[in-house]
């Protein structure tokens, strides 16, 4: 059977993956993915006739989040899916037609690659809503929006009307990565600058990995006073540094480094892993049973930890599993991927803005002369130590802002401080990306400037479509001169990449040293 994807920055060259996906989706999910799409399609189509309702817009939410890469691989769960969407569809206005799933990726290239961006950007949102949603947060405009972007998806526009799109849906994730701050901040508290060691203490442990929140705070109130350790996972470290989490004192440190590097360091773990969004990878047999999944994650052969009608999960056979494990006998030492013992995170915005006098400050008397953002999404595709390289290579006197995956390449060095600053600020995980924003929008401020005359360089690193939303926000913000690798998009046709680069003047990485020279001159 064949299929199409080309949505993640690892496709198979040089269109995309036509067999088999190299995340490990099969065919028949890519296939049924597809599906889905074209069912949320005409659910759209029905809310747009008929009135949007919360239960349409979450379905939506969650199919999108459903096929973002690294989600779910199981077919049973998105073929159960794509019943219940056209179940209410069918609910709401059975007239409205669902979208042809087999037209998707067909058209003229541009177009298709235009309308690509737009899907792939609100699959990324999704996932962002949803979180937000299930701490009760919502914004009406962005759950308008994901009817409208729905609709509009399956029309004809000109290039320029798809341009104006998406800028248009850059601003509507800005709103929501705002909603989803504040649902995590004010549920949670701000976060505060944490250092957080990378060593297993003996005993049982679970291993929660993902993006999720509200799965994390519920594992650890299930767990208090039972014995069972809690280590983040990915983008789960910055849970660290959030109070209302941070009160736990079972939640003692992170396991592992880069999210892709699972298959090797979960292999002979006697701990439980619960996996609460992406990135979970085809797990090996020898660690298959100790992998639970939750919310739109699904595997065939993992056991799936369903939501009960109150909203709340019961996560008992998790538990279970790691106290029948058993964990290590003796402390275990492990290190980033530089060796170091430890990382620090919580330099969102609240707590950069609550120093931006003395920031302000160290620009002025000329002791920061330049901030680099160096964030993204970590993955497996060789020349990504390019983010290590040019985050060593950056002057002593300039300070690395970092949040999402890709901070694990160099969160474990030590590369000093700037009168009490450290070099490195880890402002969370990929969605806070609006923290970023803040503070360059305050210096900004702060120094009467436009935001593209602040010393400041943006460097990403993308691998699948939260990052694509992210980086339309900043286009849509108008914010130029953005480097991103380590490859470019496939669904940027040629034609497309060169409106970006002569409009938005987006540069592909090249070499650390290169990079670097053409930004300090």
């Amino acid at each position: 059977m064949s299929m199409f994807c080309y949505q993640c920055e690892q496709s198979a060259a040089p269109g995309g993956c036509t067999v088999q996906g190299v995340c490990g989706k099969t065919a028949p999910v890519a296939n049924l993915q597809d599906e889905l799409t074209a069912a949320l399609v005409g659910l759209a189509r029905a809310l747009d006739v008929k009135g949007h309702t919360k239960e349409g817009i979450d379905y939506i939410m969650r199919g999108l989040f459903m096929c973002v890469t690294n989600v779910n691989f199981s077919e049973d769960r998105v073929q159960e899916f794509i019943d219940e969407v056209n179940a209410y569809h069918a609910k709401v206005d059975s007239a409205q037609q669902n979208f042809d799933w087999e037209q998707l990726w067909k058209g003229e290239e541009d177009i298709v690659s235009l309308r690509s961006t737009l899907l792939l950007g609100m699959r990324g949102m999704a996932a962002y809503a949803w979180h937000a949603a299930r701490l009760g947060f919502h914004d009406a405009d962005v759950d308008a929006w994901f009817v409208k972007g729905m609709v509009e998806f399956a029309k004809d526009h000109s290039a320029e009307e798809w341009l104006d799109l998406l800028m248009e849906f850059g601003h509507i994730n800005l709103k929501c990565m705002a909603v989803l701050d504040k649902a995590n901040t004010e549920t949670y508290g701000t976060p505060v600058p944490t250092t957080v060691p990378l060593t297993v203490e003996p005993g049982p442990f679970i291993v929660v990995t993902g993006h999720d929140l509200h799965d994390l705070k519920q594992l650890l109130e299930q767990t208090d006073g039972k014995g069972v350790n809690i280590y983040t996972h990915g983008e789960m470290l910055p849970c660290h540094a959030y109070p209302e989490l941070k009160k736990h004192p079972q939640l003692k440190g992170n396991f592992g480094t880069a999210w892709q590097n699972q298959q090797k360091e979960f292999v002979d773990v006697p701990g439980a892993f619960l996996f609460t969004t992406n990135c979970i990878m085809p797990p090996k047999e020898n660690y298959k049973a100790n992998i639970f999944t939750t919310d739109m994650v699904g595997f065939d052969g993992c056991a799936h930890i369903e939501e009960k009608e109150d909203g709340t999960k019961d996560f008992s056979a998790v538990i279970n599993r790691a106290i029948e494990l058993g964990g290590y006998k003796e402390a275990q030492e492990f290190t980033g991927i530089n060796g170091g013992h430890e990382v620090t995170t919580g330099f969102g915005h609240g707590t950069v803005l609550g120093i931006a006098d003395k920031v302000i400050d160290a620009v002025k008397a000329g002791a920061i002369k330049h901030f680099f953002l160096v964030g993204g999404c970590d993955g497996a595709k060789v020349g990504r130590n390019y983010y290590t390289e040019f985050v060593k290579q950056t002057p002593d006197d300039t300070v690395v802002l970092t949040l999402a995956c890709g901070k694990f390449r160099f969160n474990d060095l030590n590369i000093g401080e700037i009168g009490g600053i450290p070099r490195i600020l880890d402002m969370g995980q990929c969605n806070d990306a609006y923290s970023a924003i803040q503070v360059a929008v305050a210096l900004a401020g702060a120094f009467e400037c436009d935001v593209n005359d602040l010393p400041l360089t943006l460097v990403l690193s993308w691998y699948e479509q939260k990052a694509v939303c992210i980086l339309l926000t900043l286009l849509a913000l108008g914010i130029r001169n953005i480097y991103i690798g380590p490859s470019l998009p496939k669904f940027f046709s040629s034609n497309v990449l060169n409106i970006l680069v002569e409009k938005f003047q987006l540069h592909p990485i090249t070499t650390p040293e290169a990079d670097m020279k053409a930004i300090l001159g």
